[in-house]
């Protein structure tokens, strides 16, 4: 064979090589391709979720992809986001993550801004600070920026409340926000769904008995400090009605351990209610300038509808079941009284 046809051939298989090469690569480039953009890069079976916030940046959300998502690839995920310019993008929020996701689709809603909503719930709050931290426990708000809002007084006001009664404000309840909501907006937000909450009916209810919306809230508040049992509640709060339309002082036990700053006493001393606290409603009468707590909607009901009786007194019942015994009359309540305060000398409460 000659010289010329063997370079003829060497020519043709280098060809040949040079391109099932090219095309190894070009596949190679495509499946690379293909995994850094395309491909589900998050070993997870429900829905998780990364969080942004201010202070974070893009190697923080790498290990919560790392570590809350189970991303099977950072190295894939840097790649496209650098080469997007993602990390001078970055926008805070709660960001879901869905099995099969991949960098694309999680890279396009990062830099959209495009969070999933969460739901908040504020249950069970006593103090402004409870609340506060409650908050701060499930959105970006810290617990100091929303302490800040609730004793202010103008940014209360413009609300339609006070630093001391701005607890009434937020009906317990499950709200949907983003998770990234500025403190102002969560204050307008609850405010809306107070106005809500506070439909025709629950007004005209109100207003039969003698009450401010935020009125109903104090009171609400004093009766579920007063009694655990929800079908109490309804005659507790009809017994405070009856004490405010008399001007009889409410003397509950709870606005003095609210005064103290201790409620978890379990015996009112005399000296207990010596202090001098516009919430002792043993020495001020009518209703304290506040919540004691953040009522719950039953505990607002059963002030709306409470149960209509002549009871002015009450005591707590002697077998500690944290019901309570009911009177019309002064001598009617002091056998009561003694007979718990028996009861409390044998257990050596004191």
């Amino acid at each position: 064979m000659s010289k010329f046809f063997r370079s003829k051939r060497a020519k043709r298989t280098f060809i040949r090589r040079g391109i099932a090469l090219l095309a190894l690569l070009f596949i190679l480039c495509g499946f690379w391709a293909w995994r850094m953009v395309l491909a589900s890069n998050f070993d997870i079976k429900e829905t998780t979720y990364v969080y942004v916030d201010s202070k974070k940046d893009f190697n923080d959300l790498c290990s919560q992809l790392k570590d809350s998502a189970s991303c099977k690839s950072l190295t894939t995920f840097k790649q496209l986001a650098y080469l997007i310019g993602y990390p001078e993008k970055m926008k805070t929020g709660r960001y879901a993550i869905e099995p099969g996701t991949g960098n694309l689709r999680l890279l396009k809603n990062l830099i959209g801004g495009l969070q999933s909503p969460t739901r908040i719930t504020f249950n069970n709050i006593r103090l402004k600070s409870d609340l506060a931290q409650r908050l701060d426990d499930q959105l970006m708000v810290s617990k100091e920026e929303m302490l800040t809002l609730f004793n202010d007084s103008a940014s209360c006001a413009a609300l339609g409340f006070s630093p001391e009664t701005i607890q009434a404000m937020f009906i317990p309840n499950t709200y949907e926000v983003y998770w990234d909501i500025t403190p102002d907006n969560l204050m307008k937000r609850i405010q809306k769904e107070y106005k809500a909450f506070w439909n025709e009916d629950r007004l005209a209810k109100a207003s039969k008995a003698g009450l401010t919306p935020i009125q109903v809230s104090i009171l609400a508040s004093i009766v579920e400090e007063e009694t655990a049992k929800a079908d109490e509640m309804g005659m507790v709060a009809g017994l405070y009605l009856n004490r405010l339309h008399i001007n009889m002082p409410l003397q509950a036990d709870p606005t003095v351990k609210f005064a103290v700053g201790d409620v978890t006493l379990k015996r009112i001393l005399f000296e207990h209610l010596q202090v001098d606290s516009p919430y002792n409603t043993y020495k001020h009468t009518g209703l304290p300038p506040g919540p004691i707590r953040v009522p719950s909607i039953g505990g607002i009901n059963s002030v709306l509808n409470h149960n209509q009786h002549d009871y002015i007194y009450m005591c707590a019942k002697e077998d500690f079941s944290g019901r309570h015994n009911f009177a019309s009359t002064l001598a009617e309540h002091a056998k009561n009284a003694n007979k718990y305060r028996a009861e409390l000398n044998r257990r050596q409460i004191k």
